[in-house]
């Protein structure tokens, strides 16, 4: 939750505004460009102090956004850190500055190559794809478990079947599950079949029930574990949202009643100086009065 009222109020409304965002956005993408461009040895040997400016110009951008983003959480600067996506942008603008990396040309461009990922925090729908695939990774392994086991015993069987007559596809158990890994795609499946009904003219039973199990079961369960977990990341992500509209409502409610309670203390303060003055001009009245007496 951002800090309400002053500096923290004005730099939150910099960062929240679409503005902000396409200009980071436009940052990124012209530094992908540049990054890009030092890939062509002879463009870049020609314009290398035009790239290097350039990538110090987006490095600056960076670190005025990074900067304006942990200012618009005014006194509580921490909280910007409970966030990471935050934390990954604090990280990665902030490995320029590390002692000693600018000398190791690999892990400098790597650094910068960093930066470009930056662009799923500005896009709300990849980000919630990414987050979407990191919640999907353990039920993805599981399956990965399930699909090696199913190449292994696989892999034995056309090793039995064919290794002898095939060696080049099935000469061994390492062989056969690269053969038949390649085949989930389904693309090898007419070559290897028809190269396995010459073997054995039953082998067709082998690889239709490959073909069922293996890319059509598992292929499919595997894109439904994806979806699903897109699903519930969206639903979080949506809920996160909600979450962050009400706090942000909360805030600008209790920044008015502030206000509101400030004008009035004020009014009060006015209207005790205006009543102090009135008496002490009617003491000074009466005290005229008295001397003229």
């Amino acid at each position: 939750m951002r800090g309400g009222g002053g500096l923290s109020s004005v730099t939150g409304r910099i960062v929240d505004s679409t503005a902000f965002t396409v200009i980071v956005f436009a940052a990124i993408l012209a530094n992908a460009a540049v990054l890009g461009a030092e890939t062509y040895s002879g463009f870049a040997a020609r314009h290398r102090e035009t790239l290097e400016t350039l990538n110090g110009v987006f490095l600056g951008v960076f670190v005025v956004e990074l900067t304006l983003r942990i200012a618009s959480y005014g006194r509580r600067p921490g909280d910007f850190f409970r966030s990471g996506w935050n934390i990954f942008d604090f990280v990665v603008v902030g490995a320029a500055f590390v002692p000693g990396l600018s000398s190791n040309s690999t892990l400098l461009r790597l650094a910068r190559l960093l930066r470009i990922v930056r662009v799923v925090r500005i896009l709300p729908d990849l980000r919630v794809i990414v987050l979407a695939m990191a919640r999907s990774l353990a039920p993805l392994g599981s399956m990965a478990v399930l699909t090696t086991l199913l190449l292994y015993v696989y892999g034995i069987v056309g090793w039995m079947l064919f290794g002898a007559e095939d060696p080049e596809r099935w000469g061994d158990v390492g062989t056969a599950m690269l053969n038949l890994f390649v085949m989930l795609s389904l693309e090898n499946l007419p070559d290897n079949l028809e190269a396995g009904m010459r073997i054995h003219p039953w082998s067709w039973i082998y690889f239709v029930s490959y073909a069922l199990i293996a890319s059509f079961i598992v292929i499919n369960v595997l894109i439904g574990i994806v979806l699903n977990s897109l699903e519930e990341t969206r639903k979080i992500e949506g809920e996160r949202i909600e979450r962050m509209a009400a706090r942000a409502e909360q805030g600008a409610r209790e920044e008015a009643e502030a206000t509101d309670h400030l004008a009035e203390r004020v009014a009060a303060l006015r209207e005790a100086a205006e009543d102090l003055e009135r008496e002490l001009a009617a003491a000074a009245a009466r005290g005229a009065g008295d001397r003229v007496g």
